[in-house]
């Protein structure tokens, strides 16, 4: 059993995602002092959303083996502890906007365990930023982390190929070339969010995508009146590809039109995306990620495996065994899906925490 109660990890306990999302809690708590010294409530609503999502859409979901595994060891405990302190300074951060909801779970996390706190969150101080803990590099990193993960999801969603097939190859397209060094370091875990064998740098998307490239009328309508027909026809027969790549090195491109220059914004401007046959493609702020969706019989043996393994824990689920529950396996299949249950067996037994597998 965890109790926060004398439980406090060293920074040396912690891993890079629990710096993280300390970073992240931090430098939240600033944002929406700051939106709400201002009287912006918006602003601070927006930016207590975004964090919640980091927190259980990134934090709590790549920390999941972290909570789940057997014994307490350090790195457990300090996930325990991140966790927590995640959540019972959230419930102080929120207690203006869902007073009732931050009032259960100041409840249930800090005054169930610490009897000398104040009697109810709205009592405390509201949270002060530790500015120390705001590793600004860090956050920067882990942004472009979790926008090469949406884009790789995105472009499987595009492509109609679920996340539990796994792929051969994905290849990321740098804006800025300076943060493939640092982004070395993160591979592992981005191959494991998009579930693929490998990952690649490419430093031209030309060769995997093309570009459709149209005039945003709402935009060069008021700017250029009667022009904008012919801006339309000019970009029709522009190199879609290098304006692109003007566009977002200098962040506007000038073009002649009727012997007219014109000078355009990314506003002014719609680029569509289109993957070459066998991949499939997203473009985000700072990359464009693409996925090789060639399936080898191995790999779509591997999917078959993930299938059987998805079938296997919401049965659990059903019977409401403990997550720790050891099972017997009994499968009746035939054909291709037995031959995956064969190759992918020890896989299966893993992840399901089989003893025994027969088909």
């Amino acid at each position: 059993q965890w109790s926060p109660a004398g439980s406090k990890q060293s920074a040396g306990e912690l891993s890079e995602l629990d710096h993280w999302i300390l970073a992240e809690l931090n430098q939240t708590i600033a944002d929406i002092r700051a939106s709400m010294d201002r009287y912006e409530n918006y602003p601070a609503c927006r930016r207590l959303v975004d964090f919640v999502d980091g927190l259980s859409n990134w934090y709590v979901r790549r920390s999941r083996d972290r909570f789940w595994r057997s014994g307490m060891d350090a790195d457990k405990r300090a996930a325990y502890q991140t966790l927590w302190t995640c959540l019972s300074e959230l419930s102080k951060v929120i207690a203006p906007f869902v007073t009732f909801f931050a009032e259960s779970l100041y409840q249930n996390l800090v005054r169930s365990q610490f009897a000398d706190a104040p009697e109810s969150v709205h009592l405390c101080d509201y949270p002060a930023p530790d500015e120390g803990a705001i590793d600004r590099p860090l956050l920067e990193e882990m942004a472009v982390v979790r926008e090469i993960a949406s884009l790789g999801r995105s472009a499987r969603m595009d492509a109609k190929i679920k996340v539990r097939q796994p792929l051969a190859v994905v290849e990321v397209v740098l804006a800025d070339a300076s943060h493939r060094q640092w982004l070395e370091g993160h591979l592992p875990l981005i191959a494991d969010e998009l579930n693929v064998k490998r990952i690649e740098f490419a430093t031209n998307a030309d060769q995997y995508v093309t570009y459709e490239v149209k005039a945003n009328f709402k935009s060069i309508g008021p700017k250029f009146g009667k022009l904008a027909p012919q801006i339309q026809k000019t970009l029709a027969t522009a190199d879609a590809a290098g304006l692109r790549r003007t566009l977002d090195e200098a962040g506007k491109v000038s073009l002649d039109v009727a012997g007219q220059a014109v000078e355009l914004t990314p506003d002014d401007v719609q680029v569509a995306l289109r993957a070459k046959p066998g991949w499939a493609a997203a473009q985000g702020r700072t990359t464009v990620v693409v996925l090789s969706i060639d399936l080898t019989d191995e790999l779509k043996a591997e999917g078959l495996a993930r299938d059987v393994v998805h079938l296997i824990q919401t049965a659990r689920k059903t019977e409401n065994l403990d997550y720790q529950a050891r099972i017997r396996l009994r499968i009746n299949a035939a054909g291709a899906l037995a031959e995956a249950i064969k190759a992918n067996a020890d896989y299966i037994r893993g992840e399901t925490l089989a003893t025994e597998l027969k088909l």
